[in-house]
């Protein structure tokens, strides 16, 4: 007998992968958590029913969230990840050698753990010297932490349950309070094929808070629609201006210099969501 999993990515859209086994399902104080086995993705972590992240194609959105900042920035020390459990974007993070100390500000301490358990190959940079676990709620962490980090990345889901916080208004203006002078944020901002409104939500929340604002896509097989977006405010660097004599020389496996630049040539459909 054939095991499927489908998401519902939207109410006329879903995503089915053929599956091995279910590896671990419990739910947590926030939300239901799953980990399969599929034979297309590898391990893949779900949560609420929603796609995070899977073993084959985590390795485009965990290095497009991370490196555009940090390499846009001269010199990132101090960084926070809002969210992502899973641990990828702490991977990349400390791929960078002038980062002093990452912080994974994560709400559910069970993605973390399960996370480290099931999907070693994402989590594993969890245990570096550097990380710093700071289970709690992101939007408080941030508001406490004045002037502190250099790059802050928001790795959210999507704007329902614990992460509605991340996306308001209020929130951009706590992120701003909290980076340095010069630091910059990043946040996931979704599918611009079937999350518009979200990505008009988070450039209008951002007007008036950040002066440098940038939208720039990556292609990402299990998220809706395949084409994902990231927007990227910073108070002093920006992303299009970066040298790439000065970029940190790393393995990675989708970003590179061209691709750090050539993210932000937006298709029209899409430049026209932040206009």
């Amino acid at each position: 007998m054939e095991l499927w999993y489908t998401e519902q990515q939207t109410p006329n859209l879903g995503l089915s992968c053929k599956i091995n086994r279910t590896l671990h399902v419990e739910k947590t104080e926030y939300q239901d958590l799953a980990v399969i086995d599929t034979i297309q993705y590898g391990r893949m972590l779900v949560l609420d029913g929603m796609v995070m992240t899977t073993e084959v194609d985590e390795f485009v959105y965990h290095e497009m969230i991370t490196h555009v900042a940090l390499n846009t920035h001269p010199r990132p020390e101090r960084v926070l990840v809002v969210g992502g459990g899973d641990g990828g974007a702490i991977r990349e993070i400390i791929k960078h050698t002038s980062v002093k100390e990452a912080v994974l500000g994560e709400i559910d301490r069970r993605v973390v753990e399960v996370s480290q358990e099931y999907l070693p190959s994402i989590a594993g940079a969890l245990t570096d010297a550097r990380v710093t676990l700071a289970i709690g709620d992101g939007v408080e962490h941030v508001r406490q932490s004045k002037g502190k980090y250099d790059v802050i990345l928001v790795d959210s889901t999507e704007p329902i349950g614990p992460a509605v916080g991340l996306f308001s208004r209020e929130f951009y203006q706590d992120v701003y309070e909290a980076l340095t002078p010069d630091g910059i944020m990043v946040a996931q901002s979704e599918s611009p094929f079937v999350n518009q409104d979200v990505i008009r939500m988070i450039h209008t929340n951002l007007q008036g808070v950040f002066p440098i604002k940038h939208l720039y896509l990556a292609s990402i097989p299990t998220y809706p629609s395949g084409l994902w977006s990231f927007t990227l405010a910073s108070k002093k660097w920006d992303p299009l201006q970066a040298d790439p004599a000065t970029f940190q020389a790393m393995e990675t496996k989708y970003y590179t210099p061209d691709v750090h630049f050539g993210a932000f040539k937006l298709p029209k459909f899409a430049a026209d969501l932040v206009k």
